[in-house]
């Protein structure tokens, strides 16, 4: 039987967090007199909190000190957390379920690969955490993406070779990085933000069983 190894990014493919994410920075920059767009939050998707943080005082003309910064930076998690202790299983993305279950059903081995340090705790929320074989998350990497590190250790984490490895994102960096690790790479979302990706889908619930079965053939 082959073996495949599949790979998720978490915010925006299993679940949708990115909307906690700009609540808690437009308050921040709010807070700060700085006026804060969705369009400017799109510039934060898959940057890291440093960056982010770095952008919003760019984009505000604002300068703090060093305290400031780091006190900024944990008001914001503290923020985006209250949002996340809300959650509950609801929030899983439409048809991600159906794919989790095929893949159990097929004995393919799954991890998750996401930048974000607050992986588990989300997990917990949405009650996938016992799923997955392997969590890979801010809390193991050094690199973001579009380093491929997160999916190459999630990857020896399967004991699946890179070429064996498939890739769900649905940021630029995060398939910039699965194309740099040598894996397939499927990306979520837009099509014209998404064209490095092998395959687009707007979401999981464009993805049929008949897909991911001709993927493990592969």
């Amino acid at each position: 039987m082959n073996k495949k190894g599949f790979i998720f990014d978490l915010d925006g493919v299993i679940v949708d967090t990115a909307k906690y994410h700009f609540l808690a920075w437009k308050k921040l920059a709010n807070d700060l007199g700085i006026d804060f767009s969705e369009t400017q939050n799109e510039e934060l998707k898959g940057v890291s909190r440093v960056k982010s943080l770095e952008k919003i005082l760019q984009w505000g003309n604002t300068s703090v000190s060093e305290e400031q910064f780091a006190a900024l930076m944990k008001k914001k998690n503290t923020d985006y957390l209250t949002y996340v202790n809300t959650m509950t299983e609801d929030e899983i993305l439409a048809d991600v379920p159906k794919i989790l279950h095929y893949l159990k059903e097929e004995k393919q081995p799954f991890a998750l690969g996401s930048a974000s340090k607050n992986a588990r705790t989300i997990l917990e929320k949405v009650a996938l955490i016992k799923d997955f074989k392997s969590i890979v998350d801010g809390t193991n990497v050094s690199k973001a993406k579009p380093d491929p590190e997160v999916f190459l250790i999630a990857a020896k984490e399967l004991n699946i070779v890179p070429e064996d490895c498939i890739v769900f994102e649905d940021s630029v960096a995060g398939i910039q990085a699965a194309n740099a690790a040598n894996m397939i790479s499927i990306g979520i979302g837009k099509k014209e933000t998404l064209k490095e990706a092998d395959y687009i889908f707007k979401d999981f619930t464009e993805i049929s069983t008949a897909f991911i079965k001709q993927l493990i053939k592969n």
